[in-house]
């Protein structure tokens, strides 16, 4: 009789296991699928000034970035003379922002775009996570 509800126990964590492994891989394939863009997509851009700046100048550059059409939020670290800001893509584009920054501020400025090597090593938790591995399992597949 004990052997019998040993089994039952065993069987019905594995079984309930088994199905949260399931819903975990449907829910990372959900989320990780690419998405349209809609009026709610954001993306992220950096400027990467090749002068120094004061805080006056991060204010400026500030205020110019705020005017411009599509852009949501943006950080100036006058320290290290680096712009980060995040806009609607369907409204704008990273490039043509950045090349109307240089035109009307008189900054030098280069767009920060990462090497393949540098997206691949951007975040060195992903690589050795299990859900990252569980991901690359199911993407394979798919």
């Amino acid at each position: 009789m004990r052997k019998r509800i040993w089994k039952r126990i065993v069987l019905w964590t594995v079984s309930v296991f088994a199905v949260l492994v399931m819903v975990l891989a449907v829910h990372i394939y959900i989320v990780t699928r690419p998405k349209p863009m809609d009026a709610h997509t954001r993306a992220m851009a950096r400027i990467d000034i090749q002068q120094p700046i004061t805080q006056a100048d991060g204010q400026r550059i500030t205020t110019w970035l705020y005017q411009q059409k599509g852009i949501d939020r943006v950080l100036v670290n006058p320290g290290t003379s680096i712009v980060i800001f995040t806009f609607f893509p369907i409204r704008t584009t990273a490039s043509q922002v950045v090349s109307d920054f240089k035109a009307d501020l008189p900054y030098k400025a280069l767009r920060f775009i990462p090497t393949q090597a540098g997206l691949q090593n951007g975040c060195p938790v992903a690589s050795t996570s299990v859900t990252f591995k569980v991901y690359s399992f199911f993407k394979h597949l798919f």
